[in-house]
């Protein structure tokens, strides 16, 4: 058989999303009737961490366990990888003990590698330059709140980082667009966006891209990786706040996303999170129901 991976947004087709959202219902609803589903008994998850985490342990964690299988947490500083050992070589013995595995880690082009060496399905838990996991979540939680998220528009106010390149690449394939604002210097990296993605507009201004959206997103100014940029950052930031003033310029009905953890009175206002259009706390718990289903996903194929 083919290994399925899922490495960013563009890894799935549309087809394939939509069974994977539609699976992620299914499964969510058997965890809210407290309903035992264990399809991946005897199935085992290796998760690799080369950054910290608090969701992308917990939900991949906990998920592998409530499907019936097990989890195994790797952290690099305590395994032969934080030793220098080649990750073409790692990824042959890891993939030969376990069913599946995930990583989080630095440079995407690290867990590319890792996935062409791999016997077995490798998810990107988080990479610098995509967080697909994250924003499937987001675009199941939207669906969840609004119905289907074609056609709509999704304002992105913030660092050009993994989050946005990810909404960048769903909304090529769900039939979004997406309103990008970032501070001057902190541009889209061209590299990292498809020559044919139409599918966005960028705006000088914040305020101005979230005029007429039905979702407003951001995310912490100062990504992992980038901490010694922090006072810089929070300097070049000031106005790309997402406060209530933003908000009003957004559809009566659109919401606020936030893929956590948020520092609120930097690019959120505590109004926006914890007000009534955020929806954080959902889109949170649904890292834990879209990765399960994923999971099944890659190593049952489609149930019938």
């Amino acid at each position: 058989m083919a290994i399925n991976h899922f490495l960013q947004i563009s890894d799935f087709t549309l087809d394939e999303f939509n069974y994977v959202i539609e699976r992620s219902h299914v499964i969510k609803k058997k965890f809210k009737n407290y309903e035992t589903y264990h399809p991946l008994t005897d199935r085992t998850l290796v998760m690799v961490f080369e950054k910290n985490s608090t969701r992308t342990r917990l939900s991949f964690e906990a998920g592998m366990h409530q499907l019936g299988g097990a989890a195994i947490y790797l952290n690099t500083r305590d395994s032969q990888l934080g030793r220098g050992e080649p990750v073409e070589d790692a990824a042959q013995v890891m993939s030969r003990m376990c069913d599946i595995i995930m990583i989080r880690t630095f440079g995407q082009e690290i867990i590319e590698r890792f996935a062409a060496h791999s016997r077995v399905p490798v998810i990107n838990g988080l990479t610098n330059e995509h967080h697909p996991c994250q924003v499937l979540a987001d675009i199941f939680t939207y669906i969840e709140h609004r119905g289907s998220v074609a056609g709509k528009t999704v304002a992105w106010v913030g660092d050009a980082n993994n989050m946005l390149y990810s909404w960048l690449q769903a909304a090529q394939v769900f039939g979004f667009h997406v309103n990008v604002s970032t501070p001057k210097g902190y541009d889209i990296d061209p590299k990292l966006v498809a020559r044919d993605n139409d599918r966005y507009t960028v705006f000088t201004s914040p305020s101005d891209a979230c005029e007429g959206a039905d979702l407003v997103t951001t995310d912490v100014w100062t990504s992992m990786g980038f901490e010694e940029e922090n006072a810089a950052r929070l300097k070049a930031f000031e106005g790309w706040i997402v406060d209530g003033a933003k908000m009003e310029r957004a559809k009566p009905d659109a919401l606020f996303m936030h893929c956590l953890p948020a520092h609120r009175g930097e690019e959120v206002a505590a109004e926006v999170i914890d007000g009534p259009q955020s929806v954080v706390w959902d889109e949170a718990e649904n890292r834990l129901h879209v990765q399960k289903a994923l999971m099944e996903y890659l190593l049952l194929g489609r149930i019938a």
